[in-house]
């Protein structure tokens, strides 16, 4: 990523106001959860599953990388509050969309970059992020932008995982990270 952050120039005709869901996978789904639970206009994260073949994945079958799953984050937000192109610039600041099929430690397709179109107006407008955001990473992402099957909802343990475990190792050395990185870039539509 370089030094000056991200562009958020070159944005789409997409509206600026409404309510709007993005379904998002950026690795594992507790760190995106984290952030956009403080970004404002937010109303709604949701953890979960989606893109792979089995119909009530559960999260040991998705952590083994065998249902074709993605974990992801179905991102709510209110585009009068907080602009789509700001909820997916936040997106491709908040992992590596670079590596495939990785983010740190965290290995398999189940943690593949993928953003997740209900629409020709998200695939348009997801597809315009991820050139802008290009200029941002010296490795071409990677991320697949791809129609919606079925958005499968995580157990209740995965929902707002960071504000219950603040102190779980996790928590500390992968999210806390990615917490303060938001806050740099995004400190104007997050909450604290």
């Amino acid at each position: 990523m370089s030094a000056a952050g991200p562009d958020t120039s070159g944005s789409t005709d997409f509206p600026d106001h409404g309510v709007h869901t993005f379904i998002l996978g950026a690795g594992c789904f507790w760190c995106m959860d984290a952030v956009y639970r403080k970004t404002r206009g937010v109303s709604a994260v949701v953890s979960g599953y989606i893109g792979g073949h089995t119909p009530q994945p559960n999260y040991r079958e998705v952590c083994s990388g065998t249902t074709g799953h993605a974990e992801a984050v179905a991102v709510t937000f209110d585009a009068a509050v907080v602009p789509a192109d700001v909820i997916l610039d936040m997106f491709f600041t908040g992992h590596d969309p670079t590596t495939l099929n990785r983010q740190g430690y965290d290995v398999g397709t189940q943690y593949r970059s993928s953003m997740f179109y209900v629409d020709d107006q998200q695939r348009l407008l997801f597809e315009a992020a991820l050139r802008r955001n290009q200029q941002n990473w010296d490795d071409p992402i990677v991320t697949e932008i791809v129609p919606a099957p079925h958005f499968h909802e995580a157990e209740t343990i995965h929902q707002d995982f960071y504000a219950r475990n603040p102190y779980e190792g996790y928590c500390q050395v992968i999210i806390n990270p990615k917490l303060a990185k938001a806050r740099k870039y995004y400190s104007q539509w997050l909450t604290e």
